[in-house]
């Protein structure tokens, strides 16, 4: 085969793959026109490469409409691989070393029966001190941590953490469980400054699952010995990590 169509083939798999890419990224079945413009092609380009991820199994042409999807063999080499994924430790390797660049602690926790649970730390330099360590638990309303599940997960999976946390909790002021959620779902993340821990600064930021439901999340703490005019710096980069892991791990932000 010569050079100039071994290229020509390479450059045709690629323009390929960007299709399916482009079809992967819809919230459903679309019109060629809809496909051809995401991909950067002309119409008579994208129905070509179409036809022939049709052909493949990888797309498929929804008879009434005529719009394009996913097809059969994409949704079997989809689910192949997010079998082989491990999400905890994804995060982990992104998490610790943004830890290692921004000199911040990060602690990250899942959501277990009876609430959030710290299941890592990556300490920074200096590294916060604190009497959480791994397995702690955390409170759903009390936390920033708590707050990003409360806002980014099912309600039957927190309503019976309010309950319990709502009835142990008569002595501090009451939380608008409401207003709480719509607001860390308008930002995106949670910040708060000693509520849990005196003189401890936390922004808690989810990791998204397939489902978009947050399947775990990343609290960057920060004490006095950390200048707070910084902070907002350091949480964009944390979202921006964060993101890049649910990317990799399959999932996908929720469009609000």
């Amino acid at each position: 085969m010569a050079e100039s169509e071994r290229r020509q083939g390479i450059q045709s798999v690629g323009i390929g793959l960007r299709v399916l890419d482009v079809l992967a990224a819809q919230e459903g079945a679309q019109p060629l026109g809809v496909i051809a413009l995401a991909a950067d092609l002309s119409p008579s380009q994208a129905h070509r490469y179409l036809a022939s991820l049709v052909a493949a199994g990888m797309a498929r042409q929804e008879a009434a409409s005529g719009h394009y999807d996913l097809g059969p063999a994409a949704l079997r080499l989809g689910l192949g691989a997010l079998t082989r994924i491990d999400a905890f430790h994804e995060a982990n390797l992104a998490i610790t070393e943004f830890a290692r660049e921004t000199g911040r602690t990060v602690q990250m926790a899942s959501l277990g029966p009876t609430g959030p649970i710290v299941v890592r730390w990556a300490m920074g330099s200096p590294p916060v001190a604190t009497s959480l360590m791994v397995g702690s638990a955390l409170p759903l309303l009390r936390s920033a941590t708590g707050h990003v599940f409360l806002a980014f997960r099912h309600d039957s999976h927190t309503r019976h953490l309010i309950a319990r946390e709502t009835a142990e909790d008569r002595g501090l002021e009451p939380v608008d469980v409401e207003g709480l959620r719509k607001r860390v779902r308008a930002d995106g993340y949670s910040a708060v400054s000693g509520s849990l821990i005196p003189g401890l600064r936390a922004t808690a930021v989810p990791i998204f699952d397939l489902q978009e439901e947050a399947v775990m999340t990343a609290t960057v703490l920060a004490t006095s010995a950390f200048k707070p005019e910084l902070d907002d710096s350091v949480r964009d980069q944390l979202i921006a990590v964060c993101d890049r892991v649910t990317a990799a791990i399959g999932g996908r932000r929720p469009v609000l």
